[in-house]
Order: structure tokens, then sequence, then C-alpha cells
């Protein structure tokens, strides 16, 4: 055996007391950046305790603004994922028509809310909100954070159906029209479930982008997010390292919960679509006809010679054809 890679040579003694070298270098070059950051956030009084306690001691830290902001990420993330995804699938499945006069229209509105920068939009649709509808000043954010993050993870949502279905193997498409499926059937009855469980990992990472993207909302338009409203807790305690050092742990945990959920969801699809086909329980010879051909199609029937002879207590075949 060899342990050299096809892809390249395996280092030399060399090469690897020079990669060793490499590796120490790094490390101490960390070090020194990380015991100069620290030093500069001890100069500023940054690490002091009670700029880090009232997290503890005071509760309306929570109760007043980050509870409150959090609830208002969690509202804009679900409101948007919930619209964009199904906008997503249809918009998808519009960029895979036969019929030009769908496919082309799908294809310049994804295009086009792809290539425009999210906070752009959220602007534009507040501006909107604001000259030609009713909507109240005070829920008008909500409104823009939404519509922006609806529009653009919507036809990001529509790539990653489209890219979805195309790897899905040809034979299942063909295989539906062989039965006489339309091609609104196949697609809704073969080729979209078989396209979820390689779609969802792409999925929660967009949805997780869509829970990071609302606080564009709350750093242009006011709203009332997580991270804004961690801003308001640096103002008032003058904390400004704690109160967003608070606010990435809170983000990072929301995210890490989203894709445990994502990957438990994804595992529990791959085991329920794993079969094991047919279970015979019965003498394998029920299966047959007289001719010793198999009764069901596709079905591998194994002969009477190869089925275990039951045992004894004793352990003992009970058959002469295993002694």
């Amino acid at each position: 055996m060899t342990n050299l890679s096809v892809l390249y040579d395996a280092p030399g003694p060399r090469a690897k007391r020079r990669n060793v070298l490499y590796a120490v270098l790094f490390v101490a070059v960390l070090g020194a950046f990380l015991w100069w950051v620290y030093q500069a956030l001890d100069d500023k009084n940054q690490l002091d305790g009670e700029k880090w306690d009232v997290f503890v001691t005071d509760s309306r830290v929570w109760t007043t603004f980050l509870w409150p902001g959090l609830q208002d990420t969690l509202r804009a993330a679900a409101l948007s994922l919930v619209i964009a995804l199904p906008l997503g699938v249809v918009f998808g499945i519009g960029r895979l028509s036969d019929h030009w006069w769908i496919r082309r229209p799908c294809d310049v509105i994804v295009e086009f809310f792809r290539a425009v920068p999210v906070l752009l939009m959220m602007i534009f649709a507040n501006e909107a909100y604001a000259m030609w509808s009713d909507v109240d000043r005070d829920v008008r954010p909500l409104y823009a954070v939404v519509t922006g993050l609806v529009l653009y993870n919507a036809s990001v949502l529509a790539e990653i159906v489209r890219a979805g279905v195309l790897t899905l193997p040809r034979g299942q498409g063909e295989a539906a029209r062989a039965i006489g499926l339309r091609k609104g059937q196949t697609m809704v009855h073969v080729l979209l479930p078989q396209a979820v469980t390689a779609m969802l990992p792409a999925i929660v990472s967009q949805l997780v982008v869509i829970v990071k993207d609302t606080t564009l909302g709350g750093a242009m338009l006011g709203y009332s997010e997580l991270l804004s409203n961690a801003r308001l807790v640096s103002t008032n305690y003058a904390n400004t390292i704690a109160a967003y050092t608070v606010a990435a742990i809170l983000f990072i945990a929301l995210n890490f919960l989203l894709t445990s959920l994502a990957a438990w969801l994804e595992n529990r699809l791959r085991r329920g679509k794993r079969g094991t086909g047919v279970v015979v329980k019965n003498d394998p010879t029920d299966l047959m006809d007289q001719s010793g051909a198999a009764l069901i199609p596709n079905v591998r029937v194994p002969q009477p010679e190869s089925v275990a002879a039951p045992r004894s207590s004793t352990g003992a075949a009970t058959s002469d054809a295993t002694t």
C-alpha cells in the first residue's frame, strides 16, 4: 500500500518541516493579534464586569430590547419565507416550462430580482408604501423588509428548485410520461417529491440568509429587529462590545437551531425513502407457480434448497441437508 495521493505528491521531509514552521508562525501571529485586541478592549474598559453583568442583573435588557428584537427578527423572517417559498417554486417550475410565454417572463423576473441588491429593494418598497398605499407608518418598515426579502429570496429559491429538478435522472420524467402522466402531474407527483431532499440544504441556507438580512431593515429603515435593539442596549448601558457580542451569540444560536433542524429533517426524509423491497415471511414456494416462475414481477424468489432449515433447541439443524 502507498499513501501517495492521485492529486498531488506526498510531501517530503523538507516540505513537512516547512509546513510545521508555517503552522507555528500562523498560530503565533494569531495569538499576537488576539492579545492586541484584548489589550485594546481592556484599555477602553470594554471588558469591565459591570458592562457584562447587566445581562444577568437587569431584566429590562431582555424584556425591553433583546427579546422584542428577536421576536421582530423571527416575524420578518417567517413571513418572508412563507411567501417566498411558494413563489420560488412557481417561478422555478415556470422556468422549466416548454411554453416560451411562461418561461421567458419567469426568466426575466428571476434574473432581475437576483441582480438588484436586497437593501435597494427594501428602500424602494418603503417609499412605494409611503407614496401609494395607506399602510400605517408604524408597520411600514416591516412591510418594506418583508417585500425586499420576498422579491430577492423568491428568485434565489426559484433557481434552487430548478437546479434540484434538473439534477434528477431523465428516466424519472420519461417513466412518468410512459404511464400516461401529463407534465404537470409528473412535476407535482414524481419530480418535486424526489428533489425535496436534494433542495433542503440549500433552502435552509437561504433561510439563514433571510434571518441575517433582516438586519438591513434595522440599519436603514428603523425596523426594530435584534441588531437595532442591541444598538439601543449599547447606547443606554455604554457597553458596545458586550451588547453586540450577545446579539451575535443569539444570531449564532438561532441559525444553529435552524441548520440542526434541517439536518434532522433531511436524514428523516432519506430514511423514509430508503426501501428494503418485498419481505417474504411465508414459504417462498407460495410466490411461485407450478413451473417455478415468480408470480410477482421483479421479485426474486429464493429456491427452496437455499432456505435455512429450522433448528432444534440444541442448535443442530433438523434437516439432513444441513448436516
